[in-house]
């Protein structure tokens, strides 16, 4: 029988392998070597690019996991082993080619569940929403990827108790007992998973999103199966797990439409009330000809509070959902006030001085 060309009979020249045999086999170990270097660098890209929906995957510098590699070429070995074994009469030895045979399909299977491993790292790039939300594509990816490492743990465990011989039906139904019990032992962390479910689902909040939950001010850096972690203003990282998420009031700031800039001023109560309103109606139309200004329908400067001591105006604005816009607003809207304070006559309250008086 002759194989690419080449006889694999004759006599056994190579311990039990006969010429033929011995090449014919060094061919299909190079194949598979190659099929291996193809796949990660040339055809895994390739894919990639072709039905990924981010634009983080570049075809040019991007690889496969080596593991990929080692799985396709394990597989071809495996393969071409087996049909060798079902087409032909090599020369041979049978004992010890069933043996790589084996060995070459239970590599490929382990290989392969560490592939699919470090593969779940790449879930994000086939992840679509609608409207190509970023943010959502990277909160329901966070969520995916622990799901997915998960289910190849759990996968995994049982192939690899396969491939030892281990009794499946008996471990599943020992395994059911024992769930029943860690289920029931691990409520809080049941509920944490179905919480992240409900994250993803309801979405109150994004990756990147700046939020406040449960008096904990920071910005969403990852959404876990177990926990979500926030990075306050201090640069520290805090784990709030998901269940109290859910059955907490979640303020998200990144969410704003808009910013509400509401500054006061104090005024001694001796002023002129005419002159107050001067201030009032004066200082409201200035600001609201600044284009920073918005709602202007909804913004206003009145006199809020009258004690005997001072007389308070308060203002309300709105500007673009911008810290740096409504930083630059607000200290100008502040000048403003003072200019047209000192214009108008009024004199600022100050406590200080009446206390001295």
């Amino acid at each position: 029988m002759s194989v690419l060309g080449i006889d694999m009979g004759g006599e056994a020249e190579f311990g039990s392998f006969s010429e033929g045999t011995a090449t014919v086999l060094a061919i299909f170990v190079l194949l598979s070597v190659g099929s291996g270097i193809i796949s990660r660098s040339v055809i895994f890209p390739w894919m990639m690019n072709l039905f990924s929906k981010s634009e983080r995957i570049d075809g040019k510098d991007l690889f496969a996991p080596k593991s990929l590699a080692w799985m396709v070429g394990l597989l071809a070995l495996w393969q071409s082993i087996d049909w060798l074994f079902a087409n032909t009469e090599p020369v041979w030895d049978v004992d010890l080619m069933t043996n790589v045979m084996d060995y070459s399909r239970a590599g490929f299977v382990i290989l392969m569940l560490f592939a699919a491993y470090r593969l779940v790292d790449y879930l994000d790039a086939f992840i679509v929403v609608e409207g190509d939300d970023m943010a959502a594509r990277r909160s329901l990816a966070s969520v995916a990827e622990s799901i997915g490492r998960l289910a190849v743990v759990v996968i995994g465990f049982f192939v690899v108790a396969g491939l030892f011989g281990v009794n499946l039906n008996g471990l599943i139904a020992g395994l059911g007992i024992t769930g029943l019990a860690l289920a029931l032992a691990a409520r809080d962390s049941v509920a944490n998973v179905f919480g992240a479910i409900s994250i993803i689902v309801d979405q109150p909040f994004n990756v990147g999103d700046w939020i406040i939950v449960e008096d904990i001010e920071g910005e969403v850096i990852n959404i876990g199966l177990r926990t979500t972690m926030l990075r306050t203003g201090n640069d520290t990282i805090v784990t709030i797990p998901n269940s109290n998420i859910t059955n907490s009031a979640v303020e998200n700031y990144s969410k704003r439409r808009f910013r509400r800039i509401r500054p006061t001023f104090e005024f001694e109560e001796a002023n002129d009330m005419e002159a107050l309103k001067t201030f009032c109606d004066t200082l409201c139309a200035q600001i609201l000809e600044d284009s920073r200004a918005t709602k202007q329908e909804d913004s206003w400067v009145k006199v809020t509070q009258v004690l005997p001591s001072k007389v308070t105006v308060s203002c309300n604005f709105y500007c673009p959902n911008s810290g740096r816009i409504q930083r630059e607003f607000t200290e100008d809207i502040i000048l403003m006030a003072r200019s047209r304070g000192e214009g108008c006559g009024l004199s600022f309250h100050e406590p200080r001085r009446r206390a001295q008086m």
